[in-house]
This record gives C-alpha cells, sequence and structure tokens, in this order.
C-alpha cells in the first residue's frame, strides 16, 4: 500500500455510532503535538485491519492477528539528518518534518534554514534534534 506523503498522522480508533451519525475520535495527542488543529477541514481514509482486500484471500499471507500497534519512529537517537525548517512551534522551536509528516522539534532553527541535526530525544509522534551545522 503507498501512502502519500502529505499524511499528518496514523492512528486506531473505533467507529461510534451516535443518533443519525457515526464519530471517528481523534486522539487528543495529534492535537496536542500540532499535527491537526480543532476547526480544520481534514481528508480522512479508513484503512481495514484486515489482511487481505476484496474477497479473494489467496494471495493473502496470514499472520497471527495482534493487536494493532502504533507506527515506528523513522529516526532513532544519535542518528544525523539534513532537514528544512517548515515551521515555528508554539515554544519558538523550529519544526521539520520527515518520512510520513513525522515531527522533528528543532530548538533555534528559523523558518527556511536547512540545517544538520542530531536526533537526541525519540518520543512516538515527535522528536527533538540538536543543530550540529547550521547550513548545507
Amino acid at each position: 500500500m503507498e501512502i502519500s506523503e502529505k499524511l499528518l498522522c496514523l492512528f486506531s480508533t473505533d467507529v461510534s455510532e451516535e443518533e443519525d451519525r457515526y464519530i471517528i475520535e481523534v486522539p487528543k495527542q495529534e492535537v496536542e503535538t500540532g499535527d491537526i488543529d480543532p476547526g480544520e477541514v481534514y481528508r480522512v481514509a479508513l484503512i481495514s485491519r484486515e489482511e487481505g482486500v476484496g474477497g479473494d484471500d489467496s494471495s493473502v499471507t496470514t499472520q497471527p492477528q495482534t493487536p494493532p500497534s502504533e507506527p515506528q519512529p523513522p529516526v532513532d537517537v544519535g542518528e544525523t539528518r539534513y532537514v528544512e525548517i517548515e515551521d515555528i512551534g508554539k515554544q519558538g522551536d523550529g519544526i521539520a518534518r520527515v518520512e510520513r509528516g513525522y515531527v522533528i522539534i528543532v530548538p533555534g532553527a528559523d523558518v527556511g534554514e536547512r540545517v544538520k541535526i542530531e536526533v537526541t530525544e525519540v518520543k512516538s509522534n515527535f522528536a527533538v534534534g540538536e543543530i550540529i551545522e547550521e547550513t548545507f
């Protein structure tokens, strides 16, 4: 399956019924990390947890059912990256995005800067990087 570079977040959730509509809840952490803003309109894609698509399971590799898990961060502590600062966060830190829209917070960086960073902290939904080279 191909996933767009415009993907802001990925999470598992239930669909609940409320009177004449169905509700999909967005985890609070997705809003708090700044990827999603309340009041904005977004396109939503729903991906089945089932292995196959359609009714033909002959080409599907069966794997044991495990609970859905969060995708792993695309960076590791100590890794160096060349990034471009796209935005400034609420605390004034530079924000870069890498694979799948994963956020790297870069203190001391300004919008438009291209910097070499070393990843110093990794969380499930963001990382922190320290500038080791001003421009590249």
